[in-house]
């Protein structure tokens, strides 16, 4: 599971909602009345993007470990991000404001996750800027 890269789950649960229950991925999750007398809305999509939101911070916790099963994570990583890129220019279903911020997550793990682990290699071996 270490190996795993979270943004994953959303990104299934994400396509699971566009493609099983088309109009519910932007039906409300909550809708309520703020003491402000502001309304509050939150569809789906929006909850899912901040899923993902929480998770990026996982994943970047996650990057800050060397070992084998980090490779494979940022190369895991690396393939959510293409599939992630792909559907968003491809497939009409997920064409949506909310499916580009988890896109753009998963190019921010990808990319923080080799920034770290390339930080943290440059420091167990000394190399001097």
């Amino acid at each position: 599971m270490a190996a795993f890269p979270l943004l994953a789950i959303v990104v299934v649960l994400f396509n699971a909602l566009a493609f099983f229950a088309p109009g519910l991925i932007e039906a409300p999750l909550v809708d309520a009345i703020l003491p402000s007398g502001a309304g509050f809305l939150v569809r789906y999509a929006d909850a899912l993007v901040g899923l993902g939101l929480v998770l990026l911070f996982l994943e970047i916790a996650k990057a800050t470990r060397t070992s084998g099963a980090a490779v494979v994570d940022h190369a895991l990583s690396m393939v959510v991000f293409v599939v992630c890129l792909v559907e968003l220019l491809l497939v009409k279903e997920v064409a949506s404001a909310a499916f580009a911020l988890l896109t753009l997550m998963t190019m921010i793990d990808v990319i923080a996750g080799f920034t770290v682990t390339i930080a943290g290699a440059r420091r167990d071996f000394g190399v001097e800027r």
